[in-house]
């Protein structure tokens, strides 16, 4: 008899890691050759793996929730000298190993309507297991199911594990627990159906990207315990310089010079002075970005919202900057941005001005940490202090808001860049050139 090295056998293309769910056998274990013998999930499946020979398993290296990667040796078995004998017949009937667990398909999924959950209660108890392999949260943030609501989704597989088909049955029954709050198993007590009054009037069936909105605004809510900080700048010198310069900034670079390249300007500045605000979560890690991407809220012609993003904005002059916010808010206009143009962002600013908002409380735009609102810009009778006295004059004034996540920002780190964007436009340098 010899030891064979049982290494983890290659997944599918481009697959280079896997998290082993289960081992179905264990030490000492009789196997036979293409016996199911383990479980592992990829990012892209969860897929059942089968003994390479006849014999027994000898030793077990690498447990339950471990990340191995493809070729790692994770178990060692004593081959038999007979290796002729055939699988069982319950062995027969498993499922090829190069095939996913179940064959819904994300895609497939999404084309059906979900259905509206008509029980009258849902009894909200918490997963004990809260393993959640690669294909589970993959799944998830396709549609923007956090983990809190993760952990209330009935699972059927092996120790409470949830399964595929487990996430896709709730998804089509409509999310019940999707509003809900968990609710301690001692007290029995159970979210009740109020049957609430919605009124009577026209239906209006939400569009896609509707339907994408909300599921990503009440993904961010769920998944970022939100913080919002305010401060008040002085945005006189930046106004009067814009003013001042706009016409000759068109007819030398052909680009309106708009306050939003002034502010993407100032904000990634910022951002270099305070690169954990330039972050996004995973888990236990915090990722900090090696690019400042700053993307911009832009309205659509049909009234969604969507964020185009100026690539790389901290190495960028004003009138490259200018030029392309021009260019995004054109596609968005005329509804020609690609995929490219709207994704990478890392930080968002959204302009609550432009529809004569004073100031807004925005929703993180997932996976970042914070977004900036720009109120509008307002002029007032401030008191201004001077050596010789303090004196009022009509300033341009504008409040701004910072929502922040606050598993990763503190308030100190939140106000702090906050006031420093602040400062970059109040502190505008109204002799700079173009």
């Amino acid at each position: 008899m010899s030891t064979i090295e049982f290494k983890l056998p290659k997944m599918g293309e481009s697959i280079s890691e896997g998290t082993i769910i289960n081992w179905l056998v264990n030490e000492g274990d009789e196997i036979e050759k293409d016996q199911i013998i383990l479980e592992v999930a990829t990012d892209k499946v969860d897929s059942e793996v089968p003994a390479p020979a006849n014999g027994k398993v000898t030793e077990i290296l690498a447990q339950a929730d471990t990340v191995v990667q493809v070729g790692q040796v994770i178990a060692k078995i004593e081959a038999s000298a007979d290796q002729s004998a055939k699988p069982t017949k319950k062995q027969t009937e498993k499922k090829s190993p190069d095939k996913p667990k179940e064959a819904v398909a994300p895609k497939k999924a999404a084309k059906k309507k979900p259905a509206v959950s008509t029980s009258k209660s849902y009894t909200l108890n918490e997963n004990q297991n809260t393993f959640f392999s690669p294909l589970i949260q993959n799944i998830a943030k396709d549609y923007y199911i956090s983990y809190e609501e993760l952990a209330r989704i009935p699972a059927t597989g092996h120790e409470g594990r949830l399964r595929k088909s487990d996430i896709f049955k709730y998804i089509e029954e409509g999310r019940p627990a999707q509003f809900a709050q968990a609710i301690p198993e001692n007290n029995g007590f159970q979210v009740p159906d109020l049957k609430l009054d919605k009124g009577k009037g026209e239906i209006v069936e939400m569009d896609r990207m509707r339907q994408m909105i909300a599921d990503h605004m009440v993904f961010s809510k769920h998944t970022s315990p939100h913080v919002t900080a305010y401060v008040e700048a002085d945005l006189t010198e930046m106004v009067n310089w814009r003013n001042a310069n706009k016409k000759a900034f068109q007819e030398k670079y052909g680009e309106k010079l708009t306050f939003t390249p002034l502010f993407v300007e100032a904000v990634a500045k910022a951002v270099q002075d305070f690169p954990m605000i330039n972050v996004s979560v995973d888990g236990k890690n915090i990722i900090k970005k090696e690019s400042i991407n700053i993307g911009m809220a832009t309205a659509l012609p049909s009234g969604n919202l969507i964020v185009p993003v100026v690539k790389e904005a901290n190495e960028k002059d004003l009138q490259t900057i200018a030029k392309e916010v021009n260019q995004l808010a054109d596609k968005a206009r005329n509804n020609k941005l690609k995929h490219d143009d709207t994704s990478g962002s890392t930080f968002t600013i959204s302009n609550v001005g432009t529809f004569g908002s004073l100031m807004g409380t925005p929703i993180i735009n997932q996976p970042e940490v914070a977004i900036l609102a720009t109120g509008i810009i307002k002029k007032r009778a401030e008191v201004m202090e001077y050596e010789d006295g303090d004196k009022i004059e009509i300033r341009s004034m504008m409040y701004l808001s910072l929502s922040f996540d606050h598993r990763v920002v503190d308030g100190f780190l939140g106000g702090s860049f906050l006031r420093r964007v602040a400062d970059y436009f109040e502190d505008f340098n109204i002799k700079r050139r173009f």
